[in-house]
């Protein structure tokens, strides 16, 4: 079963930009289905992006136009650049690995918007 573990998050001011990258291993990632969560204080995890085997993408309302998901199976990674952040996006940010009845989530990585 693949592991996942995030990285990439960090303080940035409204209009700013950070990338996300989730790192898999353990099994044969470009079959797994990978999505980026996140997660606000006192909120319920909610789907941000997702990104199948063969890179067909999913966004949710509140991020389209501003977020991109994109994998490299070769470097068993996927990523999610977040442009024009605004402090409604403060929050932990979750990768999971899906396969079939299978998934996998990342120990998450926060995400603040402040200025």
């Amino acid at each position: 079963q693949v592991r996942v573990v995030e990285s990439g998050g960090g303080l940035v001011q409204p209009g700013g930009s950070l990338r996300l990258s989730c790192v898999g291993s353990g099994t044969i990632f470009s079959m797994y289905v990978m999505g980026w969560y996140r997660q606000a204080p006192g909120k319920q995890r909610t789907l941000v992006a997702t990104i199948t085997s063969g890179g067909i993408t999913y966004y949710a309302d509140s991020v389209k136009g501003r977020f991109t998901i994109s994998r490299d199976n070769a470097k068993n990674t996927v990523y999610l650049q977040m442009n024009s952040l605004k402090p409604e996006d403060t929050a932990v940010y979750y990768c999971l690995a899906a396969k079939g009845s299978l998934s996998t989530w990342g120990q998450g990585t926060q995400v603040t918007v402040s200025s």
